[in-house]
């Protein structure tokens, strides 16, 4: 890979090609996906890679990565708390092992392990239970005392100090982080080189259906003719839904977080609790990323506030006391699709082509791998791969949900 890459910068004469071209967009396409984030990406991928359906459209109101796949902070780990939560996530955490390899391109996937503290004697039987069940699922994952937290992680304060002391954690050490851009950008580049089409700058207006059956979408720039639509949208899929018909348990937060001025690297693990709403690592320039839970009320609003400043470092200070004197610089905000019991929804709905993969609230990114290839293999062959079937949509209606909740911590 690094030879590749001094070979692309001394070769001013001969650029590298771009990573995907803009092509007409055309007036039918066999598979038409709305949204330009990582799982709709993703999805088009699979379906040409393993099912040679190349006739794919994506179509994205603004630019690819500009929703969820852009503003998260890319945790990615498997240490959920349901059976069909935790095969889920660690069947993607296994896809992107292999992603570098795959795409021939560097996503800069960095497993350094994933802390979920417990402050309380309920949360500890909480990570005790969510380690069982992970090592039953074959998921590395286990129980550990504030003193080994203090050998992997030396900056933490373990003290009876701070207004919630460390009793212990979960520690998952394939937990990781990686580059959200190099995420979207790779799938984008193999998916455009297989033939599928990425429509920027185009925006579903209208999903037209008949004799409930999916046989168009009205866009900004005209009318393409498909039977088969992926929403795949994140914290707007409600609004898409609504255009087919089809009503979903999704309530949209916005979700905030920040970074610092670079530091020295002295934070090489990933910290989260859920008791304080707060969790941090430190990127490959220095920076501490940091965020929260979502916000307390339903909003499709961007923007950052103070309250959430002023909460966040309070709550990073308990933790890490040596921190006081560093300055954020930036902050953001993205939307989460919330479901009631903070699984997703993936599948065929009552409309006939229509299918959705949403639903993912606070942890989106990190199964993109996984959804995106399980959903091209249920629009391919019509069936639902036994993986994706906790998550359908009928289970509500049906009293038989995925409850993710205890898993969620502050959602990453």
């Amino acid at each position: 890979m690094s030879i590749k890459l001094i070979r692309q910068g001394l070769n001013s004469k001969h650029p590298p090609p771009p990573m995907w071209t803009p092509k007409e967009m055309k007036s039918s396409y066999d598979v038409v996906i709305i949204g330009g984030g990582a799982h709709g990406l993703a999805c088009a991928y699979y379906l040409a890679k393993d099912y040679g359906i190349t006739d794919v459209a994506i179509i994205e109101k603004r630019y690819i990565g500009s929703g969820g796949s852009g503003r998260n902070t890319t945790i990615i780990r498997s240490n959920y708390l349901t059976p069909e939560g935790v095969n889920f996530y660690n069947e993607s955490v296994r896809l992107y092992e292999q992603m570098s390899a795959e795409f021939d391109f560097n996503v800069m996937f960095s497993q350094r392990g994933h802390f979920t503290l417990a402050h309380s004697d309920s949360a500890v039987r909480t990570m005790r239970r969510r380690a069982e069940v992970n090592q039953i699922q074959g998921v590395d994952s286990r129980f550990i005392q504030p003193r080994e937290i203090k050998e992997l992680c030396p900056a933490i304060d373990i003290s009876n100090h701070p207004r919630y002391p460390i009793m212990g954690a979960l520690y998952h050490p394939p937990g990781g982080i990686i580059r959200h851009d190099a995420v979207v950008w790779g799938y984008a580049h193999h998916a455009d080189r297989m033939g599928v089409h990425i429509h920027q700058l185009t925006e579903a207006q209208d999903i037209i259906v008949e004799d409930n059956q999916v046989v168009g979408v009205q866009t900004n720039r005209g009318r393409i003719n498909t039977k088969i639509v992926l929403n795949a949208t994140a914290g707007w899929c409600t609004t898409i839904s609504d255009m087919a018909g089809v009503r979903l348990p999704v309530t949209t937060f916005p979700l905030q977080a920040c970074v610092t001025e670079p530091l020295k690297p002295f934070l090489d693990v990933i910290i989260v609790s859920g008791s304080l709403h707060v969790y941090v690592s430190q990127s490959d320039r220095g920076e501490l990323v940091m965020g929260a839970s979502v916000d307390p009320f339903a909003s499709y609003s961007m923007k950052g506030s103070l309250n959430f400043t002023e909460g966040l470092a309070g709550h990073i200070l308990e933790l890490f006391p040596s921190l006081g004197h560093v300055r954020i610089l930036r902050q953001w905000a993205g939307l989460c699709d919330m479901t009631p019991d903070y699984s997703p929804v993936m599948g065929f709905t009552p409309v006939k082509g229509f299918f959705v993969d949403v639903g993912w609230g606070t942890y989106g990114f990190k199964a993109s791998p996984v959804s995106g290839k399980r959903m091209a293999e249920l629009i391919a062959t019509q069936k639902v791969p036994d993986i994706l079937a906790p998550f359908r949509l009928s289970r509500f209606e049906e009293f038989n949900l995925v409850g993710e909740k205890g898993a969620a911590s502050v959602g990453h």
